[in-house]
């Protein structure tokens, strides 16, 4: 194993001096080996730092299993580490008692050599009874590269999958789990008897009417102007106290158009992989170079061909970045694409909405932008009905909304302009990407004028939303007398239900469906029962996915069970990444998630059970039964490269750029040979898509990073809280998707 060279105890036991190799770190590994096994005691060992950093017997590591007989604990220190002491000691696996420590003085170990005559641990366990070990040291000299392949080779070939062999998707599978779920496995009859509280910036956005949380007039905002956000929603900036009569403060707007010669250089370019985004660098002396960041580590320099040197000091230029989406990968490689080859004002993208009252405009309007903005691209929502209540109060009649009425058209058409003056105001100033323009716009006048103030600033897409279903009208009218603010202080239900009534009417009665620009139809799908989608003159990449994400959203109400695995082996240790086994605890979490599903999805049969490709989450469902099992590859755990196997402390150690660079951005940060998040984000987008179509409850079974991608998605989260977002263990996290929006439960089943 390894590459440098290697120390045996069966060949040095003394405390000779030994030449201090430069480079590389020392991979120790200690054996024990007994043919004759006494009960079910384990080797144990205990001591100093790294290796357990206590002498308290009931700290001390585990050996693992090599052979029948044979034992073996591995860890990594410095070539030049301090001496570190150490013993062995007897214990059952999961228990503190017996307790058996060898006999005589502590072992010391030096540069990776055992002094003293180390070859035999002694173990007193009543009596004269005396139990004997065989003692073997390996040191080797590796690389931190060789280290990660190592463990990852040990972990193949050492311990194999104990899941191998199971297909992708299996249906009923009753595995074989020795016996029946015990007591300690039980869980109570009633499942709120374990609910947790959900973090405060949660995904409840079903308790609140989807208008309030788009985005607030410029002219209301402190300083009347937009700061380029991540994906962040403007819900917090409230109106109170601000006088609806006062004039509206219009600010000259400034478009700057970026100089695509000066942008986009042939020459000299910079690749950021980890954005997909390129940017020129500052040339000294006529020296060309290619700057290729792995994420977002120290600057790689790579000569190219026509070069003679390298560029020694980097420049990126902030225009680069203007309109361009925090993202990876095809996301990413189009973004450039557009920015390249597109017209200028195709790089800011309006969706303007089209549609009589209570056709769910807002809510597609809403899941639209939550999609976009997890993606990576800076969407905003503009809710015109936001911008009249705030204007002109809450509190109008049907009249208000009727054609003849000349003030009530002057008005909305004013509050329309308003909304796509700040709309085009964020884009032009702000470097926002996608806009979503929420109103009826149900006359070509109306659109007219829209297309009119967007001309050379942003491509404008339509999209129109019909539904022929009476029941689903009459329930989101229903729906709208009891949240919006509109009806807020109309106690009379019934008397708020025909005004809406009329409200509607009115705009029935002058309704012109879209036939001009270009545009999306969305036809009866709100059900996800069949419809239809109808588009025109659509083209592009960003486009393409709208379409496609609207294809497959519904308003079917259903549950989404997100959970981690149970806690590994390689959990207990601290260690990233791997493929190993349940620990005791996560055997028993599996069994309490079975008891969970069974009476949580009781009469929910079409369910189905989604796990990563690694044995963790397999053989955490494997106690479930009675719905189908399918296996993700996207589901897998952040790819940790050439770490994989390591523990942060050990990264921080051994590789300390790296831990450094991971630091500072973790979101962008990609592991080397690796993912970074925004990595994990793109992988997942088919995940994704297919928990919007599913019309069934799903329980998906994952990891830690993979799951905070999933729950910001679904949260509205922005992309720099991933990293930080808390999924932990032994904990369910409930997602509840319908026609009000998300809601969020947390079960807690376990420590």
């Amino acid at each position: 194993m390894g590459t440098g060279s290697s120390r045996s105890a069966d060949s040095s036991h003394g405390g000779e001096d030994r030449e201090d190799h430069s480079g590389g770190q020392l991979y120790v590994s200690l054996k024990m080996e007994n043919i004759k096994l006494k009960g079910d005691l384990v080797p144990h060992v205990y001591g100093s730092v790294p290796l357990v950093g206590s002498w308290d017997a009931s700290k001390a590591l585990c050996m693992e299993r090599e052979s029948k007989s044979m034992w073996e604990l591995s860890f990594v220190v410095p070539p030049n580490h301090e001496t570190l002491d150490f013993k062995f000691l007897l214990k059952p696996k999961y228990g503190n008692s017996p307790c058996f420590i060898e006999e005589g003085p502590n072992r010391l170990l030096t540069g990776g050599t055992l002094q003293g005559d180390a070859r035999l641990a002694l173990f007193r366990l009543s009596g004269d009874e005396v139990l004997e070990y065989r003692v073997f040291i390996k040191a080797d000299r590796v690389s931190p590269f060789d280290l990660a392949a190592s463990w990852r080779a040990y972990q193949e070939n050492f311990q194999p999958s104990t899941v191998r062999g199971i297909p992708d998707v299996t249906i009923n599978a009753v595995p074989d789990i020795g016996v029946e779920n015990g007591s300690s496995a039980t869980l109570e009859l009633d499942l709120e008897h374990y609910v947790v509280p959900a973090p405060t910036t949660t995904a409840n956005s079903g308790l609140v009417y989807a208008a309030n949380l788009t985005e607030t007039p410029r002219s209301r905002t402190h300083g009347g102007s937009f700061s380029k956000s991540e994906g962040s929603s403007s819900s917090s900036n409230k109106a109170v106290g601000v006088s609806t009569d006062s004039p509206v403060q219009k600010k000259e707007m400034e478009v700057i158009v970026p100089d695509l010669s000066r942008v986009y250089p042939t020459p000299g370019m910079v690749e950021s992989k980890s954005v997909g985004t390129f940017s020129p660098f500052q040339k000294q002396d006529s020296l060309k170079g290619l700057f290729v960041d792995r994420g977002v580590g120290s600057p790689r320099l790579v000569k190219s061909a026509s070069a003679t040197g390298f560029a020694t000091e980097l420049k990126l230029d902030s225009d680069a970045q203007h309109g361009m989406p925090a993202a990876a990968g095809a996301v990413a490689a189009a973004a450039v694409a557009d920015q390249m080859l597109g017209p200028k004002e195709d790089r800011h993208l309006a969706i303007v909405l089209v549609g009589l009252p209570a056709r769910g405009k807002t809510f597609t309007s809403a899941k639209l932008t939550r999609y976009l903005r997890w993606l990576g691209h800076d969407t905003k929502h503009f809710n015109v009905g936001k911008y009249r209540r705030l204007k002109h109060g809450a509190n109008q009649s049907a009249d208000f909304f009727r054609a003849d009425n000349p003030e009530g058209m002057e008005a909305r058409n004013e509050v329309a302009a308003l909304a796509m003056e700040d709309m085009i105001a964020w884009m032009q100033e702000g470097g926002g990407q996608v806009g979503i323009f929420d109103a009826t716009n149900s006359t070509r006048k109306r659109r007219n004028m829209l297309m009119k103030m967007a001309e050379g600033k942003c491509k404008i897409i339509f999209l129109e939303t019909l539904c022929n279903d009476q029941w689903i009208i009459d329930r989101n009218i229903r729906l709208k007398i009891q949240q919006s603010p509109d009806y807020a202080e109309q106690p009379d239900f019934e008397a708020g239900l025909q005004d809406f009534k009329t409200r509607l009417a009115n705009y029935e009665k002058v309704y012109e469906p879209v036939e001009e620009g270009s545009y999306i139809k969305m036809i009866d799908m709100a059900s996800g029962q069949g419809g239809q989608i109808q588009v025109n003159n659509i083209s592009g990449y960003l486009p393409g996915r709208i379409v496609f994400f609207l294809v497959n959203t519904h308003l079917t109400p259903r549950p989404i069970l997100l959970t981690r695995h149970g806690e590994s082996r390689d959990n207990v240790r601290g260690r990233i990444g791997g493929d190993t086994a349940l620990s005791e605890a996560g055997d028993l979490y599996a069994k309490k998630l079975a008891n969970f599903v069974e009476k949580r999805l009781k009469s929910e049969r079409t369910a189905s059970i989604w796990t990563s490709t690694l044995q963790r989450t397999i053989l955490t469902a494997s106690p479930i039964v009675g719905f189908p099992k399918i296996q993700w590859r996207a589901l897998d755990e952040i790819n940790a490269g050439v770490c994989d196997g390591m523990t942060y402390e050990e990264i921080k150690k051994n590789m300390p750029e790296e831990y450094e660079s991971r630091k500072k951005d973790k979101l962008r940060y990609r592991y080397p040979r690796g993912e970074s998040y925004l990595d994990v984000i793109q992988r997942l987008e088919p995940v994704i898509i297919e928990l919007e179509r599913q019309r069934a409850p799903v329980v998906v079974i994952s990891h830690q990073a993979v799951l905070r991608a999933l729950y910001a998605y679904f949260a509205d989260r922005p992309l720099k809280e991933i990293p930080h977002i808390e999924v932990p263990l032994h904990t369910i996290i409930e997602i509840q998707m319908g026609v009000t929006g998300v809601q969020e439960k947390r079960y807690k089943l376990m420590d």
